[in-house]
């Protein structure tokens, strides 16, 4: 640090502000020129017997030069060691002003402090420092010393020793104190180093982050818990203006979601406030594949949602991530294939009708036996695609109409064993019911009906080899829960995962040539959630398996 660096710092502390190299020596001068001003005003007899001889004109003259000398001379153009001549010129001055008020002013050694601070603070080497410091003032009481008469120079030697010391003192002082500010100065330099170190890393991490948000083809959002967001991306910015009224600007307060138009599956009835994505996610909610329309019917994006909370250490909710993945084009190709098997299967409808039809009545003529058991066989298999055509239009409705009333459940599974019997008998399945009648719930009859059996017909068909099937049912609480088990082949547990996907049939069924299109399951699974239950199931490969039906006691919730 230079000496005009040194200085402005001192001067700033002490309250001068100032930064010109010449106004900064006048500033570090100002304090003696003032004291000796004071001095004057306060005792101006004692002065004018100071100046009245040869050598308090001479320190006053001096005082005065050097002073001037502080805000005229270019010390900066000579170095930063040059303003040093400054100090070195008051400790002169100020033992000729002690020499020549030896008795009126005894006391003015003692300002010898000022231009040892001085020093201390300059470039000067430690060793330097603190020689000058006591022998500067030392040097400059000499004269007075040596003009006492000799009963006086003990008390005089003793006073300027001692001042000597006491300027010695203050020196060490201040270079303890610039040690301790040099070492916290280069601790503080550390850290601002590794902080700078950590902030351009935390950029460069911000802008990598934000360049990924931006490439990735989704949206995503993160909210607080007071619903300010706190991140949004380029993808999602441009879905939210593809869904802005048309005279608004889109902004990001919490309630501005709500301005946008967005609709149910349908692309026509608005999402109510509740429903919406970000609503849902500031609720608290985790979910996923929530399908949302963004936009006017005619250029509206499907877009599937999912948000999870963001939780602090001691499970406080403290915000969200939402994020948007575009789904209209796989929606419009299921939508476009589910028309086409809607359009094939009744297609395929009126023909069979038809052919069933005939060979009813073919049936009931005299026909010889080889001929009669091969129209049997025809009818038979027509039958059979009949079944699998109503489910292909079934499995095409996406939504499974239900109409429940209270409805005894026991009449139901007795009657589903019933219609079984004979494919039980054929198969060398028992069959085995476990419900306490009566056993009501708010069902649709036929649908649980239907639901019923396609998983008895399911158990019986995937037990090959005999077995026994067992329906049971209880109520729990507000459920009503249906268990069909049976000892058939079971599956694994990836099968299980998939067996309520549609056309799903698993290897060893496959490999078992088991009859079957892979409907049913689903079907029932679109029964039973049209009721607002579930269904699930628990098997093992050789051990059987039990599914079981979740329906709620008091009916479905209305949609909204």
């Amino acid at each position: 640090m230079s000496e005009p660096q040194l200085i402005q710092d001192a001067g700033a502390h002490g309250g001068f502000g100032v930064r010109h190299p010449r106004a900064l020596v006048l500033a570090s001068q100002l304090p003696l020129t003032l004291l000796l001003a004071a001095g004057v005003a306060a005792a101006p007899a004692a002065w004018g017997l100071h100046l009245a001889g040869g050598w308090g004109q001479t320190a006053l003259a001096l005082h005065s030069l050097i002073f001037l000398a502080s805000g005229v001379v270019p010390w900066h153009r000579w170095g930063p060691l040059a303003s040093l001549a400054i100090p070195f010129l008051d400790l002169a001055a100020i033992g000729l002003s002690q020499l020549a008020a030896a008795e009126e002013l005894p006391g003015l050694g003692v300002l010898s402090v000022l231009p040892v601070v001085w020093i201390s603070s300059s470039q000067l080497s430690p060793a330097a420092i603190v020689s000058v410091s006591f022998f500067g003032p030392l040097l400059a009481g000499l004269p007075w010393y040596f003009a006492a008469a000799a009963e006086d120079r003990p008390g005089r030697i003793a006073s300027i020793t001692l001042l000597a010391l006491a300027t010695l003192a203050v020196s060490l002082a201040m270079q303890f104190i610039r040690a301790q500010v040099r070492r916290q100065q280069r601790t503080v330099d550390a850290k601002e180093a590794e902080l700078q170190t950590l902030l351009a890393g935390s950029r460069e991490r911000e802008r990598l982050l934000n360049t990924i948000l931006d490439t990735v083809d989704v949206g995503i959002v993160a909210i607080d818990a007071d619903g300010r967001r706190l991140l949004t991306n380029s993808w999602q910015a441009t879905l939210e203006a593809s869904a802005t009224p048309v005279g608004h600007t889109s902004v990001t307060d919490p309630g501005w979601e709500q301005q946008l138009l967005l609709t149910g599956r349908d692309q026509a009835t608005p999402l109510p406030p509740g429903r919406r994505p970000l609503r849902r996610a500031l609720a608290g909610e985790s979910f996923a594949d929530h399908l949302v329309c963004f936009g006017a019917a005619q250029d509206s994006r499907v877009v599937s949602t999912g948000a999870r909370p963001l939780q602090a250490d001691d499970g406080d909710f403290r915000g969200a991530v939402v994020v948007y993945n575009e789904v209209t084009g796989l929606v419009n190709a299921l939508a476009a294939k589910e028309d086409v098997v809607a359009t094939v299967s009744h297609e395929f409808r009126t023909p069979l009708t038809s052919i069933i039809g005939n060979l009813d009545l073919v049936l009931g003529e005299e026909l010889p036996l080889p001929v009669l058991r091969r129209i049997e066989v025809a009818q038979r298999n027509a039958e059979r695609l009949l079944a699998l055509v109503s489910d292909l239009l079934m499995s095409a409705n996406s939504a499974v109409q239900v109409q429940p009333r209270k409805t005894d459940l026991a009449g139901l599974v007795e009657a589903s064993l019933g219609s079984a019997q004979a494919h039980a008998q054929s198969s060398r399945v028992s069959l085995a019911m476990d419900v306490s009648a009566p056993l009501w719930a708010e069902v649709d009859p036929l649908r649980i009906g239907q639901a019923l059996d396609n998983l008895v017909s399911n158990a019986i068909k995937y037990s090959p080899h005999g077995g026994a099937v067992t329906v049971s049912a209880r109520a729990e609480g507000s459920r009503v829960l249906l268990l069909v088990e049976d000892s058939g082949i079971g599956m694994t547990a990836a099968d299980a995962g998939k067996i309520f996907t549609r056309f799903f049939r698993s290897p060893a069924v496959r490999d078992g040539s088991i009859p079957g299109a892979g409907l049913g399951l689903s079907i029932t699974k679109a029964i039973v959630e049209g009721h607002g239950g579930s269904i699930s199931c628990s098997t093992l490969p050789g051990r059987g398996s039990t599914f079981t039906v979740e329906l709620p006691a008091e009916g479905a919730p209305r949609a909204f």
